[in-house]
């Protein structure tokens, strides 16, 4: 076991369209969406303990560490390997929480993948993803690693290629509380079921936009702003919105004559996520 700190990416994600195609006996809702991420993320640090313990040594504001998905990553990988090892985590948190760019989630992804290989586990990205289901629904597609077409409760994925745009990802003054959005009255919950074929030719839309601007008078003003620059997108539930560009320079244009009170950046759109393409080139 080596003892040097790993530091490794935890990229966000954008949803290219989000369709709510129906909703289960249990309450969980059917999707159909296209996951796709970004060359830009929080960054987490590993430095391997023997002594079983595992401490995050960087607090997130209102999150207790026993609730962390980090923290509940990491102990989900010793229990289902068996390992006595333990870790010191350390964030660097740059994604909003709140902002439907899979922070979180890409986090718990991170840190199973990141485990697996300091701890030398072996538990393969099968068993991974399964680890990340229990954790959250967006887990399992941060631990495979390629853009996806998902369909289910976001868990069946098939790897697509799609254009690797650049993207500049506007960040809306509020957080969207995705438990909020999925239980209002007013959310689509019978769009049909398209192909990928479809959604190539004719695109898709994101569902739980109308709710959402209902709910979010920053997310409706910032995407009226968006709006006049681009073909404007919201992300997941939000809230976080996007719009795509042929180039950085094009996207950086847009950002500069945004005011300079709101939250933005600039990334490009990757089929391997930055998290796969490091490992794989260190290995």
């Amino acid at each position: 076991m080596t003892t040097t700190t790993l530091s490794l990416p935890a990229p966000a994600k954008l949803n290219l369209f989000l369709h709510i195609t129906g909703r289960r006996a249990d309450g969980y809702h059917l999707l159909q969406t296209l996951f796709q991420f970004l060359d830009y993320g929080d960054t987490l640090h590993f430095t391997p303990r023997t002594d079983g313990r595992i401490r995050l040594l960087s607090e997130l504001p209102g999150v207790m560490p026993e609730d962390n998905l980090i923290v509940r990553a990491a102990r989900a990988l010793q229990q289902a390997s068996g390992t006595a090892l333990g870790a010191d985590i350390r964030l660097d948190k740059r994604l909003p929480m709140g902002g439907g760019i899979g922070g979180g989630s890409s986090d718990a992804a991170t840190t199973l993948v990141g485990l697996d290989h300091l701890w030398e586990t072996g538990l393969g990205e099968d068993r991974l993803a399964e680890l990340g289901l229990q954790l959250g629904a967006d887990v399992p597609v941060f631990v495979r690693g390629r853009a996806a077409w998902a369909e289910g409760v976001g868990e069946r994925l098939t790897p697509v290629e799609v254009d690797e745009p650049w993207y500049l990802v506007v960040v809306p003054p509020c957080q969207v509380s995705t438990a909020e959005i999925f239980s209002d009255e007013r959310l689509t919950r019978d769009t049909p079921p398209i192909t990928l074929a479809a959604f190539r030719e004719h695109g898709g839309r994101n569902d739980c936009l109308p709710v959402v601007m209902a709910r979010y008078t920053e997310i409706r003003n910032t995407l009226i702003l968006l709006n006049n620059f681009c073909e404007a997108k919201m992300t997941g539930t939000g809230s976080c919105l996007f719009g795509a560009f042929p180039n950085e320079r094009e996207a950086d244009k847009v950002r500069a004559r945004l005011p300079v009170t709101l939250q933005a950046f600039v990334a490009r759109g990757c089929n391997v996520s930055p998290l796969h393409a490091l490992l794989n080139k260190a290995t």
